[in-house]
């Protein structure tokens, strides 16, 4: 390798700087599928509040369960890739969430979405 290949300081820089864009831009990315997963999980509690009184009783709980499964999954899947994307990269003049505050956060929202899902099928049946 001659002295011309060998990478320069500038060169070096421009790809610190690179990489620590693609670090905040995939913390842009795990938000982005958090508020999906929020709004997958709200849909599903507007349906079943929308539609409670809807026979036969379990249609509306059985779709609005679909959608918070759904959040879930996104949460998971957000966590997993998030994650994965943050163990290949570098950080240089960035301060990045770190992967245990990611799974915090795509923990408790699942367990908030779990819950919701819980209290929806512990709901009595309303009477006409």
């Amino acid at each position: 390798m001659s002295e011309a290949d060998e990478p320069t300081e500038l060169s070096r820089k421009r790809t610190d700087m690179a990489e620590d864009r693609t670090v905040l831009a995939n913390e842009r990315t795990f938000a982005s599928w958090l508020r999906t997963g929020l709004g997958s999980a709200a849909i599903g509690l507007g349906f079943h509040a929308l539609f409670v009184r809807m026979e036969p009783w379990w249609a509306p709980r059985s779709i609005a369960s679909l959608f918070l499964l759904i959040a879930i999954f996104i949460f998971i899947s957000a966590e997993r890739r998030s994650c994965a994307v943050m163990d290949r990269l570098s950080v240089h003049s960035v301060q990045p969430l770190r992967n245990r505050r990611i799974r915090l956060l795509a923990v408790l929202s699942s367990l908030g979405a779990a819950a919701l899902l819980v209290a929806i099928w512990l709901l009595p049946v309303s009477g006409g």
